[in-house]
């Protein structure tokens, strides 16, 4: 059986120990490589073509936030695995953002580490259950006052088309080239189309599309 082919980005040499002697209990996982940061997860990703990227956040000369879309671009095919010592919205949110397949703590148990790499690398999303919880506290927190109206119906086509394209990461000047207009006029329709859901940053824009399924993790 072919085995799970792990790179594993993380500055703390002692977290990259730990991280490589635990996955090599599971038969099915092998550690392929290890990096200090992203941009030299980079170049690692390029040699090794991993199935996984185990990707800290928070690092030297290049972090995970920066490191992840790059991956994701230039290399489609290898699913990305966030473990990170931060377990909020303020990095969840942007994580899978930037393209993360999964999200999981390092304070999570062991067992949950090769669950999400089995996860990701078969195709699915996974989120440890401490930040699925948070999802959903999230969400019933929120859904209540959204559901007094729907200011989704208020959006015209090219705004809902705008919305799309901008939680799924693209920037102005990619959505002018694919829509043949101008990025002023893009930032004109992210203006309104903000403006009714009542959102005032791309972080709540993300959180409002994952809710009502206009993207998925």
């Amino acid at each position: 059986m072919r085995k799970t082919r792990v790179l594993i980005v993380d500055d703390h040499t002692i977290v990259r120990d730990g991280i490589s002697s635990l996955l090599a209990l599971a038969g099915d996982i092998e550690v392929v490589g290890e990096a200090a940061n992203g941009r030299e997860g980079l170049e690692k990703v390029s040699k090794l073509l991993p199935d996984v990227v185990l990707m800290d956040i928070s690092m030297p000369i290049m972090g995970g936030l920066e490191a992840i879309p790059r991956i994701r671009k230039e290399f489609p095919e290898t699913k990305i695995l966030v473990l990170t010592q931060y377990d909020d919205k303020e990095h969840v949110f942007p994580a899978i953002q930037a393209g993360a397949n999964g999200f999981i703590s390092k304070m999570a148990a062991s067992s949950e580490l090769t669950s999400g790499v089995r996860a990701v690398a078969a195709g699915e999303s996974y989120l440890s259950p401490a930040i699925a919880k948070m999802f959903v506290d999230d969400y019933q927190r929120v859904a209540p006052i959204e559901a007094k109206g729907d200011p989704y119906k208020e959006l015209t086509d090219r705004e809902r088309e705008m919305l799309k394209l901008v939680v799924e990461g693209y920037k102005s000047r990619q959505i002018a080239d694919m829509l043949a207009i101008t990025p002023k006029t893009v930032e004109a329709h992210k203006a309104s189309l903000m403006k009714k859901l009542g959102i005032h940053s791309n972080l709540e824009l993300v959180k409002y599309a994952l809710r009502r399924g206009i993207i998925s993790l």
